[in-house]
């Protein structure tokens, strides 16, 4: 995957819908995304989380209309806003961009003990069964998974296939696919778009 593509028409459309910060988002994140290609691995899953996790949060029913809505990253920039998915799934493709092998990310569905609800965070393991590392928009830190105690995991997937988690670091495979049909919409919405080629 390359760095965001942002097309004319497409920062057009965000800045006649959003406004003017609107593109100027857009473009800090496709120059973030470009610069981190070269850098050390966790310099680039700090720099990436620091930057989504300064957009607001917003539940989906306010600010979508919508009980659940997994929005792409230009629409969760372009309008400022957006819930635990909308941080995790733009994390996940912007790592990917910035050339993280995608077998390295994971999305995971986690009980937030604090918050007494379902969450999203997204998990990096540097090699596989290494213990991960778990990106989240609760906290600034990126913390090993072992150290987030707040967070009982339910299951965590990526492009290839869904695990389902006894604990954070540990996870068996169950199948080849995600299977959800939210993910098989985010992606055709994230293909129309034309950002990631």
């Amino acid at each position: 995957m390359s760095p965001p593509h942002l097309s004319r028409s497409l920062l057009q459309k965000t800045q006649t819908s959003y406004g003017t910060q609107a593109h100027a988002r857009l473009v800090r994140w496709q120059q973030l995304v470009e610069k981190q290609a070269q850098a050390l691995e966790w310099h680039r899953l700090l720099r990436i989380n620091h930057f989504f996790n300064t957009i607001p949060f917003a539940e989906d029913r306010d600010h979508w209309g919508r009980e659940d809505y997994w929005a792409t990253p230009v629409e969760f920039l372009a309008s400022n806003a957006g819930d635990c998915e909308d941080y995790a799934i733009a994390k996940l493709f912007s790592l990917t961009a910035a050339l993280i092998a995608p077998e390295k990310l994971r999305l995971a569905y986690v009980n937030a003990i604090t918050l007494n609800q379902a969450h999203m965070v997204l998990l990096y393991s540097a090699n596989p069964g290494e213990h991960p590392l778990v990106l989240d928009n609760l906290t600034k830190e990126v913390m090993p998974a072992r150290d987030r105690t707040d967070l009982v995991p339910v299951y965590s997937f990526n492009a290839t296939g869904l695990w389902l988690n006894r604990k954070l670091d540990s996870a068996t495979k169950v199948r080849n696919h995600p299977g959800s049909a939210l993910w098989e919409e985010l992606l055709q919405r994230i293909h129309k778009e034309g950002v990631f080629e």
